[in-house]
C-alpha cells in the first residue's frame, strides 16, 4: 500500500469518526421538519437510578384463585396480569421481573408521578364473590357462586345512565353456566350479593347483569366516586391474580437525583477516557493514537448498539458494565503493542514485528472476551434486575471490543505501516540492551574495516 493511499484512507476515516461523534453525542432539530435527533447517548434508555422512578418489590405466594400449585407458573400468570393492568392504568414502560424464587419487582423510571398509592392497593389484594346466600362464607365457599377464579378481565366503568361509578367484572366462558344461573335468579327478583374482600355484602339487581354477556357491573356499598372505583379495580384485579402478593419494600428515587447521578457518572467516564487515552500515548505514541482512534470507534459502535438493542437500560450498574467494556477494549490494545514492543526489542523489524504482534495476541485477547461473554449470560441468567443491566452491558461491550481490538486496530496499523516503517522512536519501541551492545559492536568493526 502507498503513502498516499494511506493517507487517503486516514482522511476518510477522520471524517466518518467525525460524523459518528455528531451522530453519537449530539442533539438537534432536523431543518425543514418536526423530528428532534437526540444522538445514540441520548436514545438509550435509562434505569429509575438514573433517571428517577419508582421501584417496589411483593413477597409472592400461591393465592386461592390459581389454577396451579407451582408458584414459579403463578409468579408468571401475575406478572403478564401486572403488565396489562399497568398499561390500562397510563404506564406504559414498566419492567416487571421475577426476583429470587418467591418475589416479584416492579420498575417504573421517567414518571413525573408518584405512584406510591398504587403500589400500596396492588398489595391489598381481595376476593370477589358473587352468590345469592347472604351469609355466604368467603373462607368456607359453598353453592352456586363466582368467585375471583373465574374472573377473565376487570375495568372501571359507569351505569347504563352514568349516574354512579363501578367496577366491571367479565368472567370467563367457563364459568358462562354459573354466570347465567346467577343472572337469572337476579331477573326473578332474587338478590344476589357481591362480597369484595371483608366488606359488607353490596346488593346486585338484574340491571347489574349486562345482557348477552358474563360481566356483572359492581356498584354501591363504599364505591362511589371515579377514585374509589379505581381502587376497587386494582384490589379485585389483584385478588384474580394466580399469586397473592403482599408488599415487602418501595423505594422512589427522584428525577433530579437521577440526573445528578447521570451527571457525575457521565463526567467520571470522561475523565477516564481522557487519562487512559493520554496514557497510552505517552506508552506507545503513534501507536497510541491509533489506540485512541480504536477507543473512539469503540464509543460510537457501542453507543449505538446500546441504542438498537432490546432488554438494555441504562443503569448505575450498566454504567459499570460500560467501564468495564471500555477497559477491555484499552487492554486488547494494549496486548496487541506489548507484544510488538516485544518483537521489536527480539531484533525483528518493524513490519515483522507488528506481523507476530498481532499474531501471538489473538488467543490471550479472544479468552478474555469469551470468558467476559460467558460470564455475563450466567450473570443474565441467575441476576436480579440490577445484574440483568450490568450483564446485558458488559456482553454487548465486550463483544465490540473483541472486534475493535482484533479488526479495526489490525486494519488501522496496516494502514499506518506505509507511512512509518522504520523510524521505532515515532512508535517508542526500543531494543533490548543487549541487541543495541551487538549492533554497537558490529557498526564499529565494519567502520574498522572501512579504514
Amino acid at each position: 500500500m502507498s503513502k498516499k493511499r494511506s493517507i487517503w484512507k486516514f482522511s476518510i476515516l477522520l471524517i466518518l469518526v467525525a460524523l459518528g461523534l455528531v451522530l453519537t453525542f449530539a442533539s438537534f432539530n432536523v431543518a425543514g421538519t418536526v423530528y428532534h435527533y437526540n444522538g445514540f447517548v441520548n436514545s438509550i434508555p435509562l434505569g429509575l437510578d438514573l433517571s428517577g422512578g419508582t421501584a417496589v418489590t411483593y413477597n409472592a405466594s400461591v393465592s386461592k384463585s390459581s389454577v396451579t400449585e407451582d408458584l414459579d407458573s403463578a409468579i408468571l400468570s401475575t406478572i403478564s396480569g401486572l403488565n396489562s393492568m399497568l398499561y390500562n392504568y397510563g404506564i406504559n414502560d414498566s419492567v416487571i421481573e421475577q426476583q429470587g424464587s418467591d418475589k416479584i419487582r416492579i420498575e417504573i423510571s421517567n414518571q413525573e408521578n408518584d405512584f406510591t398509592e398504587l403500589f400500596e392497593i396492588i398489595g391489598e389484594p381481595v376476593s370477589l364473590f358473587l352468590s345469592s346466600n347472604e351469609n355466604f362464607d368467603i373462607l368456607n365457599p359453598s353453592g352456586d357462586y363466582l368467585s375471583s377464579k373465574d374472573i377473565s378481565n376487570v375495568y372501571v366503568s359507569t351505569s347504563s345512565d352514568g349516574s354512579s361509578y363501578g367496577v366491571a367484572v367479565e368472567f370467563k366462558t367457563a364459568a358462562k353456566e354459573k354466570f347465567s344461573k346467577l343472572s337469572n335468579q337476579a331477573s326473578n327478583s332474587s338478590t344476589i350479593y357481591a362480597f369484595v374482600g371483608e366488606e359488607s355484602a353490596i346488593s346486585l339487581t338484574s340491571e347489574n347483569f349486562i345482557d348477552d354477556t358474563t360481566t356483572a357491573f359492581i356498584s354501591g356499598g363504599s364505591i362511589t366516586t371515579s377514585s374509589s372505583a379505581s381502587e376497587y379495580f386494582i384490589k379485585i384485579t389483584s385478588g384474580s391474580y394466580s399469586a397473592n402478593l403482599s408488599l415487602s419494600e418501595i423505594s422512589v428515587v427522584s428525577a433530579s437525583l437521577g440526573k445528578d447521578a447521570l451527571l457525575l457518572s457521565s463526567v467520571a467516564l470522561g475523565v477516564v477516557a481522557f487519562l487512559v487515552m493520554l496514557l497510552l500515548l505517552i506508552r506507545y505514541r503513534e501507536l497510541g493514537l491509533l489506540a485512541c482512534f480504536t477507543l473512539v470507534i469503540f464509543t460510537i459502535l457501542f453507543s449505538f448498539f446500546l441504542m438498537a438493542v432490546p432488554f438494555i437500560r441504562m443503569s448505575l450498574p450498566g454504567l459499570a458494565g460500560v467501564l468495564i467494556a471500555f477497559a477491555l477494549a484499552t487492554i486488547g490494545n494494549i496486548i496487541i503493542f506489548e507484544r510488538i514492543r516485544s518483537e521489536y526489542a527480539s531484533g525483528r523489524k518493524i513490519p515483522l514485528s507488528t506481523k507476530n504482534g498481532f499474531k501471538k495476541s489473538l488467543w490471550p485477547i479472544l479468552d478474555i472476551h469469551i470468558l467476559t461473554v460467558i460470564a455475563s449470560i450466567l450473570l443474565y441468567i441467575l441476576g436480579t434486575v440490577a445484574i440483568k443491566d450490568f450483564a446485558m452491558v458488559l456482553l454487548v461491550g465486550s463483544i465490540i471490543s473483541a472486534f475493535c481490538s482484533l479488526v479495526v486496530t489490525r486494519l488501522l496499523v496496516k494502514w499506518y505501516l506505509p507511512l512509518n516503517s522504520t523510524n521505532a522512536r515515532r512508535m517508542n519501541l526500543v531494543r533490548s540492551k543487549a541487541l543495541n551492545n551487538e549492533t554497537t559492536n558490529e557498526t564499529l568493526l565494519e567502520e574498522g574495516g572501512e579504514k
